[in-house]
């Protein structure tokens, strides 16, 4: 009877199993990362620098500044500049509303109304940008909002889920085109040479454009168990690229019209620092980016385009006005009638039968 043979377990140990791939460098470096050290922790301690370094520059710029100044640029502002911003800040949270109003037919519930998605849409934004941790703060308004219509937490996280899509493809495709055609708007918060900041615009583009094709060609589906979310196809990305581009313009176009005269600056190139500063202050977690983006705003309007520090600074103050507190003081009325009208019927009000989610 032939023996079996005989395995040299020293050799056998260092043999990879054929089943199993070897890890790739970034995976094993990955798993490091999570093991020994901890996303959430990378996270916090990435904001925590953030902040700490936005709130550094703003001690420089500012412990000269000329209180006295500010408080006249601010009296001093032009009524039909106040009127366009405040119109252009409008114009960008009713583009907001689209956010949910697109994602709730994505998931496959047209059946919501778009008051209901605008009620959510602007509440969750305004309250988030506020508070700050919008994942969270605005999920949770979202789920008050539409659980009176059926919706459960699984279809809340889908929404925000595409709703966050949209707002990141919006961004993307921003950055990249303005930074493509204006880098050294991107040099003025990065320090980095224009030629760089132009070849990450262009590879940023590259990256929508293969992303684009890639969910053209046929439904992509991502997730897994009962979490799964059908991405929209390339037509439906175009038009949540759409939806972000305006509603970016709109804000940057509030801030436009409140810098102060002199000197001039193009569009395009203040879109370029206007997101970058607001995606350092959405990194930071701080609410409403207080702080950082102020600072990546005076940096690189103060420095670079040796704006007027005290106008400057006046036109940032107005703008957090108009596009920070207003909205967060009328959401929270909003809100509290809405409490209140709910309090004195009982229940929430009967929406019709719920579809089921698709995606």
């Amino acid at each position: 009877m032939p023996q079996p043979p005989v395995v040299n377990k020293k050799m056998d140990a260092k043999t990879p199993d054929r089943g199993e791939e070897p890890l790739s460098p970034l995976r094993v470096i990955g798993r490091f990362f999570e093991e020994q050290i901890g996303w959430n922790r990378i996270g916090f301690l990435l904001s925590v620098t953030i902040i700490a370094v936005a709130a550094m520059v703003l001690y420089q710029i500012l412990k000269d500044i000329d209180i006295d100044e500010v408080g006249r640029a601010f009296r001093e502002f032009d009524t039909q500049d106040i009127v366009l911003a405040t119109l252009f800040v409008a114009g960008g949270y009713f583009t907001l509303t689209f956010y949910d109003w697109f994602a709730l037919r994505t998931i496959g519930r047209p059946d919501v109304p778009y008051r209901v998605a605008a009620l959510a849409g602007f509440t969750s934004y305004s309250i988030g940008h506020n508070v700050g941790a919008s994942v969270l703060t605005g999920g949770a308004v979202r789920y008050r909002v539409y659980s009176a219509w059926g919706l459960d937490a699984i279809a809340v996280a889908k929404i925000c889920f595409v709703a966050g899509l949209t707002f990141w493809l919006g961004n993307a495709t921003v950055l990249g085109l303005g930074i493509a055609y204006a880098p050294q708007a991107a040099t003025a918060i990065d320090q980095l040479p224009p030629w760089f900041n132009r070849a990450g615009a262009v590879g940023i583009l590259v990256v929508l454009a293969l992303y684009t094709g890639w969910v053209w060609r046929r439904p992509r589906i991502i997730g897994r168990d009962g979490w799964k979310v059908t991405l929209p196809g390339g037509p439906l990305t175009l038009l949540q690229i759409g939806i972000g581009i305006v509603d970016l313009c709109f804000c940057a176009l509030a801030m436009y019209v409140l810098l102060p005269d002199e000197p001039t600056i193009g569009f395009a190139t203040l879109a370029v620092i206007f997101v970058s500063a607001t995606l350092l202050g959405f990194a930071s977690h701080a609410p409403g980016g207080i702080g950082v983006f102020d600072a990546a705003m005076l940096i690189a309007l103060w420095r670079h385009w040796q704006f007027d520090k005290e106008e400057l600074l006046a036109g940032l103050l107005l703008f957090r006005l108009l596009y920070y507190i207003v909205p967060f003081a009328l959401s929270l009325v909003i809100l509290g009638v809405r409490e209140l009208v709910i309090g004195l019927r009982g229940t929430p009000p009967s929406p019709p039968p719920a579809a089921s989610d698709a995606g």
